[in-house]
């Protein structure tokens, strides 16, 4: 099945494809790729062969012109993670008021042309009740005007064998002429806990430490000056629970580059990772006895393997001289491998997507 990716960062979707490719579920090919961040970009034309792939760019300029949607290849799955920001808890929530959040309509001009089989677009929880939830509605409204049958649903990448917290919905539709269908994240995961956990070409992860290198390079660790203020739990207008050696990761951010306290980003000491996590100090020991102790912030390539994908994604983007603060930032940004891998397999093994 001929596959296009819109707003593809590193590809989760595509890297969810690949697996299912190779796990002998269902054949897809890739036939283009949108992206508009170059680093991104650089990342994905070095952990993908791209040869002879349309590569869209700028989707805002490659719509305007019909002619360009013309003559992409045929395609039955359209995939897309469009821009959260204007969305997101984070942000400041200006939805379709804001050019990111016309993305969207974007993928309509190509939907109008092109009329794919299988859509299956991801976002921020948030999504859900953005603007009393009449943004959700105008998406779905927009799919079903062009008569495709529309479900969505909240999943967390923590149930799906990646140890972070993340929350993310998704939207599958499917063209109304094939009939009604269920989609649950209740169904797709006990169809994961039934059938693909620890039996499938995904990586599986019980906890932090699992992902976690017990050497890396120093430069990860926090300076004494900054392990006060990433470790304080805020000020007499803002309080917040700044725990280091978090188990199950909190979500990774496009900006955790900046280092944000510990109640936003992750942070682990020495002692949990050489301990192979039976020791926890957060549990024992104050804020002015962790600041004396070593700890580190996530590396790209740990960051990248909380998303499920593989350590050398971000290794093979180093050497391609992708800075680590582009890699954090694409982590951030990224699709949950194992999530979207687990859907499409429950939506192929219940023959709601067929070739």
């Amino acid at each position: 099945m001929n596959h296009l990716e819109l707003f593809a960062g590193i590809g989760g979707f595509r890297r969810a494809l690949d697996l299912l490719t190779e796990d002998g579920v269902m054949n897809f090919d890739t036939v283009g790729y949108s992206e508009i961040d170059m680093n991104a970009l650089r990342t994905y034309t070095i952990n993908y062969q791209t040869q002879g792939e349309i590569a869209l760019g700028d989707i805002v300029q490659f719509t305007s012109n019909n002619d360009n949607i013309n003559a992409l290849p045929h395609f039955d799955l359209l995939t897309g993670g469009f821009p959260c920001q204007t969305f997101s808890m984070m942000g400041q929530q200006a939805g379709f008021q804001e050019d990111r959040g016309k993305m969207f309509f974007r993928i309509m001009d190509i939907v109008d042309v092109k009329r794919p089989n299988y859509i299956l677009l991801e976002n921020v929880k948030n999504l859900t009740t953005h603007d009393k939830g009449r943004t959700l509605s105008r998406i779905l409204k927009e799919l079903n005007d062009r008569h495709y049958i529309v479900h969505y649903d909240v999943f967390n990448s923590s149930d799906y064998g990646l140890p972070q917290t993340r929350n993310r919905v998704i939207i599958f539709a499917r063209n109304e002429e094939e009939g009604e269908f269920e989609f649950s994240e209740r169904n797709v995961r006990a169809h994961f806990e039934a059938n693909l956990r620890n039996n499938c070409g995904l990586n599986f992860y019980n906890s932090t430490i699992d992902i976690l290198d017990r050497e890396v390079d120093f430069k990860y660790y926090l300076s004494e000056r900054i392990k006060p203020t990433i470790l304080s739990d805020g000020s007499a207008k803002f309080k917040s629970n700044s725990d280091i050696d978090k188990i199950i990761a909190r979500p990774l951010t496009a900006t955790m580059n900046k280092m944000h306290r510990a109640c936003q980003d992750n942070y682990y000491s020495d002692i949990y990772i050489q301990s192979r996590g039976v020791d926890r100090p957060s549990t024992r020991m104050s804020k002015e006895e962790l600041a004396q102790i070593a700890i580190r912030k996530l590396t790209p390539q740990e960051a990248f393997k909380l998303q499920g994908f593989p350590a050398f994604f971000a290794s093979n983007a180093k050497e391609g001289n992708v800075s680590d603060g582009a890699l954090y930032k694409q982590a951030g940004n990224a699709v949950s491998v194992n999530t979207i891998y687990s859907i499409f397999h429950y939506l192929i093994t219940n023959l709601i997507i067929h070739e």
